[in-house]
């Protein structure tokens, strides 16, 4: 996995509409530095965008015991992007530092909603009743979002961009700016690999071994929040990175989450920067999107998984 992780990221500096030596990226005295330096910039963002939605992913799914609980599909992205776009629109926020705080505070009311709605009624938060929920908040987030947008053309022009995902135009600074949030949330993410197989094994036997439920899921919805909220304001919502990652993973390294949650930081890297590498490539010298890519890839394994749910295999 690291070995792929270094190829995607040799392949993302250096293949674009023009391609660039390898050797531009340390030789500044070759024409071609300054683009091999902007796609620096480009894969290092793509990179920790792919490795937080990746353990995000994996978070969800254990958290929820959900074979398909990913922040796009739960509701997260859509929260923070609603919540990105009311910003803008009602409070006139711009610039990246204003829409960090507005995506965390968005991803953190949607998983509350989702959650609380969810445990509503008998049996509490099953896997069904959270990706309905997931699946209901969505599209109200996102319905939102787009009466906002057609009242408002001046944040239309300023989200439009965004809101396809991608990881293109952005220099070395924003991905600054998002770290720490980035490197608490894996560090959170990591901490609950403990915490998620004990709790895999119910809540009953959890805490007979001395676990806290209560504030581990806690833990946990922090470490999602602050990895898909950030991502997200980092590079717009980019579906199914969450959502296809954790399924791969878990038949490399089996479902023990000290070995998934790592694992998955480095494939959902490697996923995204060759999704954004192919994104360049196919229709040059245009570019697709890499939000567009992922969901290119992402929509027909969901629909696998969905068959495959139905004949009982997950």
């Amino acid at each position: 996995m690291v070995v792929a992780l270094l190829v995607a990221a040799l392949l993302s500096a250096s293949l674009g509409a023009e391609p660039v030596p390898l050797s531009a990226l340390w030789d500044a005295s070759d024409p071609e530095h300054g683009v091999a330096a902007a796609r620096t910039d480009r894969t290092l963002l793509a990179a920790a965008v792919g490795a937080a939605l990746g353990m995000a992913g994996a978070l969800l799914q254990g958290l929820t015991r959900n074979p398909i609980a990913d922040p796009g599909l739960l509701g997260i992205n859509a929260g923070a992007s609603l919540a990105m776009v009311l910003g803008i629109s009602v409070l006139g926020v711009s610039g990246l530092q204003s829409y960090v705080w507005f995506a965390f505070a968005g991803a953190g009311v949607a998983a509350l909603l989702v959650h609380g709605i969810a445990s509503m009624g008998p049996g509490g938060a099953t896997p069904v009743k959270i990706a309905v929920a997931g699946a209901a908040l969505t599209a109200a987030a996102t319905s939102l979002s787009s009466g906002v947008l057609l009242l408002d053309r001046a944040t239309m022009v300023s989200y439009r961009y965004w809101s396809v995902g991608t990881v293109g135009g952005r220099g070395l600074e924003v991905l600054l700016t998002g770290l720490p949030f980035l490197a608490v949330g894996a560090l959170l993410a990591l901490n609950g690999s403990r915490l998620l197989d004990a709790l895999a094994l119910g809540d009953d036997v959890a805490r007979g071994l001395g676990r806290r439920t209560a504030v581990d899921r806690v833990v946990v919805w922090a470490g999602v929040i602050l990895l898909a909220g950030t991502a997200t304001a980092l590079a717009g919502p980019i579906g199914f990175v969450g959502l296809l990652v954790p399924h791969t993973v878990r038949a490399l390294v089996g479902p023990v989450h000290a070995r998934l949650i790592p694992a998955c930081a480095l494939v959902g890297a490697t996923l995204v920067l060759l999704a954004d590498t192919a994104g360049r490539l196919v229709l040059p010298p245009s570019e697709v999107q890499v939000g567009i890519m992922t969901a290119a890839v992402g929509v027909p394994f969901f629909l696998l998984l969905v068959r495959r749910s139905r004949g009982g295999a997950l």
